[in-house]
């Protein structure tokens, strides 16, 4: 893209703030007046400009001036009239054929520069060491609607990532603690959606309201039952889902069990209503990834997540049923959505594990740049957590045997220790690799209810019910939950916390 490229696309933009295609999207045009090439200090006019991390402000380097970020505006802010699809600019869809390398003529010296957006969307004029940046958009994914500047300094990062690894120093792989450092954490801008969706839910099933509990039998033949009352359910309510983030790299939504990806997600949320207009000084001094997926590619991803939102809402209306609710029914219409692509802030470790038959694993010690929230994986040092899950095993049979001996009711936990030495590894092994790692999208993203039409009516009473919960119960669930590791997803949920977090230490 040559000089005249640019001024032919910055007109454009000049003359056209929105564009809606023939039963197309509405596309808000978020970089209108964005000029390619040099960022000025509006003080002194010098463009060595970069962020300031104490008080998210743009920091000239020369004089030393600092002033407010851009708002990003244009877009929609009344979720709740929200219709059809609105989506910014920067968030269009990739063009395959576009090329990452473009050249700029400096407006300085007059000197040619050239911007490899793949790597960059700033460099420096070689004649005059004055800077060029790229932020007019262009259909590559290399420049967003938005970006989340950084909060969070280094250091603060490195204290977070080392005491998170050294809280698993233990059973770690002793390579791993020999080269762990946290002198090449990184920090970097990932890419995103943020999705606002306007909809509209219905939900009918049946609920049961517990009326009492009971034991029947004697000695060890004791057991627990239960009566409750069968309703009829539904839910018929209007929801708004108010940025509701997902990942945009190909690579990160793959959650597969050879991959540690799904730490990446669990550290949002991000606190995405404090973003500003896409500038590309924000990235100076970090590094970013290009977005790879188009909102076609993302839009079951999206609708999924939604529906979750809107059952987790109904669920302040579901109080009574303390046994639970069965969904059998479930709809959302969408009556409108509006997609952001953006930059959010990350600082990121990683250690790159050779196993013993040559397969190589990428662990991440990931921080969220806004809220310090840090998740990660570390790799185990697996014959001496069998060794020790072993010693467990034994030691719990023993007492399994004993306290099965002593305990004259079935209330009791003893069994739980016939299994100790598999629980121990279930829980240690999920504490270092935290394969069921995620984001609560669910309960985590701000999302509203109005219009709630409930409706509650009495079936039957049920009595002599063997389970504390109802079966089938679904209104808690989620369509993309769970660690991917079945047998240590039903450790977990049967180990009572009390042992979980006595391990966890």
């Amino acid at each position: 893209m040559q000089e005249d490229d640019v001024n032919n696309s910055e007109n454009k933009n000049n003359t056209e703030k929105t564009t809606t295609s023939a039963n197309g999207p509405k596309v808000v045009k978020t970089d209108e007046g964005a000029k390619d090439g040099q960022n000025k200090c509006p003080q002194c006019g010098a463009t060595d400009i970069s962020l300031n991390t104490n008080n998210g402000k743009l920091r000239c380097n020369f004089c030393r001036h600092e002033f407010e970020p851009e708002k990003l505006t244009g877009m929609e802010t009344d979720l709740s009239s929200l219709e059809g699809e609105v989506i910014g600019s920067g968030a269009g869809d990739i063009i395959a054929d576009v090329k990452d390398v473009l050249t700029f003529k400096c407006s300085s010296c007059g000197a040619e520069v050239i911007i490899d957006t793949s790597e960059a969307t700033q460099a420096r004029c070689h004649w005059c060491r004055n800077t060029l940046s790229v932020n007019q958009q262009i259909p590559n994914g290399s420049v967003p609607d938005m970006v989340l500047p950084f909060k969070l300094k280094k250091d603060e990062a490195k204290v977070e990532i080392e005491k998170f690894v050294g809280k698993r120093k233990f059973f770690a792989h002793p390579k791993f603690k020999q080269e762990f450092t946290t002198q090449n954490v990184m920090g970097v801008y990932l890419p995103y959606m943020v999705v606002d969706v306007n909809g509209h839910s219905k939900l009918s099933g049946q609920g049961e309201h517990q009326t009492r509990s009971y034991t029947r039998g004697t000695g060890d033949n004791k057991k627990t039952y239960y009566d409750a009352d069968l309703y009829d359910v539904k839910r018929d309510f209007d929801v708004v889902v108010d940025g509701l983030t997902v990942e945009s790299s190909s690579d990160k939504l793959n959650k597969s069990s050879d991959k540690t990806n799904n730490i990446i997600n669990s550290i949002m949320p991000f606190d995405t209503e404090n973003g500003v207009k896409w500038d590309a000084n924000y990235l100076k001094g970090y590094t970013s990834e290009k977005r790879d997926t188009n909102i076609e590619q993302l839009k079951g991803l999206v609708n999924n997540q939604a529906k979750d939102i809107a059952r987790h809402k109904a669920n302040e209306t579901l109080t009574q049923y303390d046994r639970g609710v069965k969904w059998s029914n479930e709809q959302l219409d969408i009556k409108g959505q509006q997609w952001k692509a953006a930059y959010l802030p990350v600082w990121l470790y990683s250690y790159q594990q050779i196993k013993s038959n040559n397969k190589k694993l990428l662990h991440y010690v990931a921080v969220n740049a806004r809220t310090k929230e840090t998740m990660g994986s570390v790799p185990i040092h697996m014959p001496k957590l069998l060794a020790v899950s072993a010693i467990v095993e034994v030691l719990g049979i023993i007492v399994a045997i004993f306290a099965s001996a002593a305990s004259d009711s079935d209330s009791n936990y003893g069994w739980l220790f016939a299994l100790a030495g598999l629980i121990y590894f279930g829980i240690l092994y999920s504490k270092y690799r935290n394969t069921g790692a995620r984001h609560s999208h669910e309960k985590e993203t701000k999302a509203t209810m109005d219009n709630m039409q409930k409706t509650d009516t009495f079936v039957k009473k049920l009595t002599g019910l063997s389970n504390a919960r109802m079966n089938g119960a679904n209104n808690t669930s989620v369509s993309n939950g769970g660690s991917g590791v079945p047998m240590l997803d039903k450790l977990n949920d049967k180990v009572p916390d009390g042992i979980k977090k006595h391990i966890n230490k």
